[in-house]
């Protein structure tokens, strides 16, 4: 009986160990830049705002019907392939000048009123 408690005791104490070794592996992710989503998409419609993407022309949130709550600030750059940085308030195809409003109904999407026409951005985050 006391042979039979040890082999026990030593075939649990070696499957103990063997499950110890195992790694813990530590994956973060982050939310895509804007020259991910052009590398994606050369001629994407987006800017940047607070350091989050904001891309147009996806169907469900061209279907939404937003209601514009308070403007946050506007457009103070155009983007180009010479730079090497995408910065807060640049943009791809928006004119300089154009207004940025949060939306009352979503807190991912801005809305812009650009050239007197509306356009819904959504926030591209992970998670």
């Amino acid at each position: 009986m006391k042979k039979l408690f040890i082999m026990l005791l030593l075939l649990l104490s070696i499957y103990a160990s063997g499950c110890a070794d195992s790694e813990t592996k530590i994956v973060s992710s982050k939310n895509p830049d804007a020259s991910e989503i052009l590398a994606l998409e050369k001629n994407a419609d987006l800017f940047q705002w607070n350091n989050i993407v904001y891309k147009t022309d996806v169907d469900w949130v061209n279907d939404l019907k937003l209601s514009k709550e308070k403007q946050l600030g506007e457009i103070t750059e155009s983007y180009s392939e010479h730079l090497n940085e995408f910065k807060d308030g640049m943009a791809t195809k928006l004119q300089k000048g154009s207004k940025i409003f949060t939306a009352k109904e979503r807190d991912d999407i801005l809305i812009v009123k650009d050239n007197g026409k509306v356009k819904y951005y959504l926030a591209l985050v992970e998670g």
